[in-house]
Parts: structure tokens; C-alpha cells; sequence
């Protein structure tokens, strides 16, 4: 593979709890997330197959979760150190963080 950036397709495994990103018919990634009650979700670990890596499958994975949430008017907590980072530099998402304990 190229490091050509991949348009992938995202949507939400509610049975698995996570959001996956496929490229056609493989799994280039995913973001698992916990619901806490009917208000709160929690990510907590992010993962790019690493023949995808540095393509940004991270992001779209991010992009569409987060504005999945936002939809669904749920609260965040970026517990994975992806979601994090990615918060911080998106700072159009830092509504979307919950205050104080999930």
C-alpha cells in the first residue's frame, strides 16, 4: 500500500462497541467506546491496522464518532489517548467533553 490518504468507510459496530473504519472489505481500524448510562460515551482505546497507519484513518475514525455523539447528544470522555490528542487540536469537539466523573 501507498501512504496515500484512504477515504475510508466508518460506522458504528453497536454489538462489538466500537466504530470501525473499513476500506472496502478490510478492516483498516477502529475506535472502541464504553456507553455509560444513556448520556455518556466513553472511548478508550483506538487502533489503524499498520498497513493503514499515517493515512488518516485515525481521524475519519474520530471525526465520525465524535460527530456521531454530538448527534446523539452524548456526552465524551476521551479516556484513549487518541481521542485526547485529537480533542485538543479540534478544539470545535471540546463542547462534547463531560465534566467531572463519567
Amino acid at each position: 500500500m501507498t501512504d496515500a490518504p484512504v477515504d475510508v468507510t466508518v460506522r458504528d459496530d453497536r454489538e462489538a462497541s466500537r466504530y470501525e473504519a473499513w476500506d472496502a472489505d478490510t478492516l483498516a481500524g477502529f475506535a472502541r467506546y464504553l456507553r455509560v448510562g444513556e448520556s455518556v460515551i466513553v472511548f478508550v482505546h483506538t487502533e489503524v491496522d499498520p498497513a493503514f497507519e499515517g493515512r488518516g484513518i485515525g481521524s475519519q475514525l474520530a471525526t465520525f464518532a465524535l460527530d456521531d455523539a454530538r448527534a446523539r447528544g452524548l456526552a465524551v470522555v476521551p479516556q484513549c489517548p487518541f481521542f485526547a490528542r485529537f480533542i485538543q487540536r479540534h478544539p470545535e469537539y471540546a463542547d462534547l467533553v463531560a465534566e467531572g466523573p463519567a
